[in-house]
């Protein structure tokens, strides 16, 4: 693979999908949470609404994906709701890792080790195109909400909690 070649990008050509690729200088970040979507944000001088962050949550024993946008958190409980479960917490991030053969930081909802069940921020609707991570840190795919659904094999909810 390329240095710009991801399995996340893998998935969005095989997807036959259109996006453009986004590099920026990513921050040592690591153990502050959204601090690595914001700051990609604040680096691509990008609206934080538009840059969705990938995070990997526990649902009653089971991984699942919430996609939202970085200016906000993940509401786990109607994370659990859409996925049928009841309780979330978020993953340890060492099976997050594990499951999405990405790291923290870098985590895409895209071309993931394992086939995991994904929602997506309903808000994801009111834009042309968003921003999600390519599956490295310093790396963003822009591409537009239904491609993004259609390559996560997603649903939409409203997942987001104010930030």
């Amino acid at each position: 693979m390329s240095a710009k070649q991801t399995p996340a990008t893998v998935a969005a050509g095989r997807a036959g999908i259109g996006f453009r690729l986004h590099t920026y200088e990513a921050g040592g970040a690591a153990g502050q949470g959204s601090s690595y979507g914001t700051g990609a944000a604040d680096a691509l001088g990008a609206d934080r609404r538009r840059v969705f962050k990938t995070l990997v949550a526990d649902v009653d024993g089971r991984l699942a994906v919430g996609v939202v946008p970085v200016s906000g958190g993940l509401d786990l409980k109607a994370l659990a709701a859409a996925v049928g479960g009841k309780r979330a917490a978020m993953a340890d991030p060492r099976d997050a890792e594990r499951a999405t053969g990405y790291v923290v930081g870098g985590i895409s909802p895209l071309g993931g080790r394992k086939r995991l069940r994904t929602v997506v921020d309903s808000s994801v609707a009111e834009h042309e195109t968003v921003f999600v991570s390519a599956g490295r840190r310093g790396l963003q795919l822009e591409l537009a909400p239904d491609d993004l659904l259609r390559a996560a094999d997603a649903i939409t909810a409203p997942i987001a909690a104010p930030g």
